[in-house]
């Protein structure tokens, strides 16, 4: 069926207003109101002077996890071990945990804490209780939680591989469990306008939306990313990076190759030149997952079938890392899917000066979650005393010619695109001042980078589509956050009317 959005106004265009006929998942015409556009078995939908853009991209979640999060005891507004704790003890006051279950919170940050966790502190009883840090690389459990789940004590406090694993057991759910919160949480992203997400989930992620799409969901265009566990069944299916996979009329395709080179911020563990503050020894510049030789191994084993890596790096030396082994690669001999592209470094939190023109150089781009420097800033001005100058530096990566792409990486961030955009361009919230406002990002460029590579609404491009009540390019900060959208489309197909 054929849609007619009447009176119109176009972000990208003159502000008079446009009629555009959508055929299909095709946008057919656009033209002046006074004229319009013949259709007569369109539905005809009187825009009435809203805003009309191409729908928003989030190029960084964990769906899955993104789906469980609300589910979790918030445990974000501690501001030390002893007040987490206290949160955990007033649930389990309240609504323990049912037989056979661990009570799991979200959302820790020990970065600033005045004290640290300790395997006491969590301890009440014979509740199982396990808390994931709101970066998701360190997992805080408690004696009982470790003996349901089979774990030896001295596990009490995990970092990096070991406690994703241990964060994927404690989200095991049912199938169709899993997969009716992620078709609630699909309909959240719709209506706050994205259209599409990379999705970076750690396990299964083409699986778990070839099961959702052939059950008929259409919402959300979806790139499915892989990780080394999966590798090598997703080549042997056939899938890579940008192809279309069966059964989702396309709105479902292969995503990247995910691969890490360090840790997090908040924990202690992003490589970087300099050391932590207090911290002494070999892991006190951070945690190197792999050595150069072996990441380009990975990363040519991937782009030999047809898999763009994607390579997480957030300290300085982590993204040199990432850079060099992009570099190293034969990248002009190797098939990388139908997307083409070198392929992209996820976070880039900090960048070494004689990097940035790296990124534009090589063709690598630079997946960043600009909400993340606004929660970080405060422990970067403490681990990275005297370099924040360079710490999520989007401005300089723009002007080094560097391609941005925006995300949240939710659930560390929360998935909404107008939050992610407001701290990109006005890097502040909470009313507190702007924190390095020299690396904000012109509204222009924020959109663009959240827009999927779409740069305008055009005759002849696919119908995503989002719908404002005001006009981003002017909206203030919190008024960015807020965006009402109105609308949001995908192929053509409302996803969301509010």
């Amino acid at each position: 069926m054929n849609i007619l959005l009447r009176n119109a106004r176009i972000i990208g265009r003159t502000q008079a207003p446009r009629d555009v006929l959508i055929d299909g998942d095709v946008i057919r015409a656009i033209a002046p109101g006074v004229v319009g556009v013949s259709a007569p078995d369109a539905e005809v939908v009187d825009l009435d002077g809203r805003f009309l853009a191409p729908g928003l991209w989030d190029s960084h979640v964990h769906f899955g996890q993104w789906a469980l999060v609300s589910r979790r005891l918030d445990v974000s507004t501690a501001r030390s071990a002893v007040e987490a704790a206290a949160i955990v003890r007033d649930r389990l006051a309240t609504d323990p945990p049912a037989e056979g279950e661990v009570l799991v919170g979200f959302g820790f940050r020990d970065g600033l804490w005045p004290d640290v966790p300790t395997a006491e502190l969590l301890d009440f009883g014979d509740a199982p209780v396990a808390l994931v840090s709101g970066d998701v690389h360190s997992l805080w459990s408690n004696r009982a939680a470790l003996r349901m789940l089979g774990r030896p004590d001295e596990h009490w406090l995990l970092r990096e591989q070991a406690a994703f694993d241990l964060n994927v057991e404690l989200s095991q759910v049912p199938e169709e469990t899993r997969d009716a919160w992620a078709i609630e949480a699909a309909e959240r992203a719709a209506s706050r306008g994205v259209v599409g997400v990379v999705d970076l989930e750690m396990q299964d992620a083409v699986g778990a939306w070839q099961r959702r799409f052939g059950a008929g969901f259409r919402g959300l265009r979806v790139k499915a990313g892989v990780y080394p566990d999966d590798f090598g069944a997703v080549v042997a299916a056939g899938i890579r990076t940008g192809s279309a996979i069966d059964g989702s009329d396309g709105l479902l395709t292969g995503g990247p190759f995910k691969l890490f080179t360090d840790g997090s911020l908040n924990t202690r563990t992003a490589w970087c030149t300099d050391p932590y503050p207090g911290l002494t020894g070999h892991e006190s510049h951070g945690l190197a997952t792999y050595e150069l030789p072996e990441l380009v191994s990975r990363a040519r084993e991937a782009y030999r079938h047809g898999l763009v890596p994607t390579i997480h790096a957030i300290g300085d030396l982590a993204v040199t890392q990432a850079l060099d082994a992009f570099e190293a690669l034969p990248f002009e001999n190797l098939h990388v899917g139908p997307e083409g592209g070198r392929g992209s470094i996820e976070h880039a939190q900090l960048v070494s000066p004689a990097d940035l023109q790296r990124f534009a150089d090589l063709g690598v781009i630079a997946s960043v979650q600009p909400e993340h420097a606004i929660d970080d800033r405060d422990v970067a001005d403490h681990s990275w005393a005297g370099r924040t100058d360079r710490a999520f530096a989007y401005r300089a990566l723009l002007d080094a010619g560097a391609e941005l792409q925006l995300g949240s990486d939710a659930p560390v961030a929360p998935l909404d695109p107008w939050v992610t955009l407001a701290a990109a361009v006005f890097r502040t919230r909470d009313g507190r001042e702007p924190w390095h406002p020299e690396q904000a990002l012109p509204i222009e460029d924020a959109l663009q980078a959240s827009q999927g590579r779409v740069a305008r609404v055009n005759t002849g491009g696919v119908a995503d589509l989002v719908i404002t009540e005001t006009d981003p390019r002017t909206a203030s900060g919190d008024e960015l956050r807020a965006m009402p959208v109105w609308a949001t489309m995908v192929a053509g197909r409302w996803s969301y009317r509010g």
